[in-house]
């Protein structure tokens, strides 16, 4: 009987209640809210269900899951070493059509204005107390790219990782929610009711030498955006070329699936209690929601500037689409739209500064690593 007792005791000891504390139970907590958010709405789960996983699996006391040796001290290298973000925009990339940005380049300023939320945020950071290094990874929420915010927080300010990854899904996700009402507050009933001129047919030749142009012209003046700008798209050579399907679509599925798999538990298993139960935490999801409206806001008063400049040919509503969620924010535009004027179609318009949105984010990260990077 005392040898039973012994090792009841013993395996007690062992287990993980003997270890749990309140922040542990909180964090267990929001990954589940994660996991509600992911599998009950719908928001973004493709990565917050994995995200909230992750998030679930470091909180489970004494599993020694990320300890050295541990299996996601593995799986995390690819984060911590900026592999996943760069495979995911192989993936975009050859999922991403072009064309729509070729056929009607001028929207290539639209996507670059909307990336006016990113700096506002990291002035906003700046003032609240963070470093410029955390500022620029706080920032590049704005532009509502999940893999361009890890992957600079990576390089410039690895310990907030976790809030700057959490905030920046949960904004892409969040999309149809947080931008009808900015579009509707800076663009009146007339304005939504545009209808643009149909897009003109884009040559394959020009869809080959695109990607090889953007990945030379970028790399040559922000030689830091390389790795985003140069993998995105060789991603999209791989559609466009025409002879290497097989490797185009293992990009958009297999490799692109696997990789989001690890990267999103990589992501949960750096949210242990210690490191995002913080007030900086707090902070840094409040200044993302502001970049994130602020984007779209700078998108769209700079559709109305081109409306104007256009004579009244360009819908103002597309500039929403600037941030580089895709194709969700193109598909909100046409969703505004069509709900006022059933016939009116802007969706293959808003994709164009939907695109450019996913180039200027990286661009606009290439340039805070060019000026930041020690």
């Amino acid at each position: 009987m005392d040898l039973y007792l012994t090792a009841l005791k013993g395996v007690i000891e062992q287990s993980g209640f003997i270890a749990l504390n309140m922040p542990t139970l909180v964090m267990l907590i929001v990954s589940f809210v994660l996991l509600y958010l992911a599998i009950a709405k719908g928001f973004e789960p493709l990565l917050l269900m994995p995200i909230a996983f992750g998030c679930l699996l470091v909180n489970l006391p004494l599993s020694g899951i990320v300890d050295p040796g541990g299996f996601l001290y593995f799986v995390k290298f690819g984060i911590d070493h900026e592999l996943y973000p760069v495979i995911i925009f192989m993936g975009i990339g050859a999922l991403t059509d072009f064309g729509p940005l070729l056929a009607n380049p001028i929207t290539f300023l639209l996507g670059a204005a909307a990336q006016i939320g990113v700096f506002f945020a990291v002035i906003g950071a700046m003032f609240m107390g963070f470093t410029i290094q955390e500022a620029a990874g706080i920032g590049i929420i704005g532009g509502a790219d999940g893999p361009t915010a890890i992957y600079l927080c990576a390089k410039l300010a690895k310990h907030i990782l976790p809030a700057v990854a959490v905030a920046a899904y949960s904004y892409m996700s969040l999309v149809p929610l947080i931008q009808p009402p900015v579009i509707k507050l800076l663009t009146t009933k007339k304005d939504r009711g545009i209808k643009m001129e149909q897009l003109r047919p884009v040559t394959k030749t020009e869809r080959i030498l695109f990607p090889i142009v953007s990945t030379i012209s970028c790399g040559l003046v922000l030689p830091a955006s390389v790795p985003l700008v140069g993998m995105l798209m060789f991603g999209n050579l791989l559609r466009e070329c025409g002879c290497t399907e097989r490797l185009s679509l293992a990009a958009q599925n297999e490799v692109l699936n696997a990789t989001t798999i690890f990267l999103g538990i990589s992501v949960g298993a750096t949210m242990s209690a210690e490191s995002f139960l913080t007030v900086a935490t707090l902070k840094i999801i409040a200044l993302g929601l502001i970049a994130f409206i602020f984007s779209t806001a700078g998108g769209v008063l700079f559709g109305q500037l081109m409306k104007v400049v256009s004579g009244g040919k360009i819908n103002p509503v597309i500039g929403a689409a600037g941030v580089s969620a895709v194709p969700m924010a193109a598909r909100v535009c046409q969703k505004v739209v069509s709900k006022e004027f059933p016939g009116s179609y802007v969706l293959m318009h808003a994709m164009g500064p939907n695109v450019a949105g996913v180039i200027g984010t990286a661009v606009a990260a290439g340039a805070m690593l060019t000026l930041l990077t020690k």
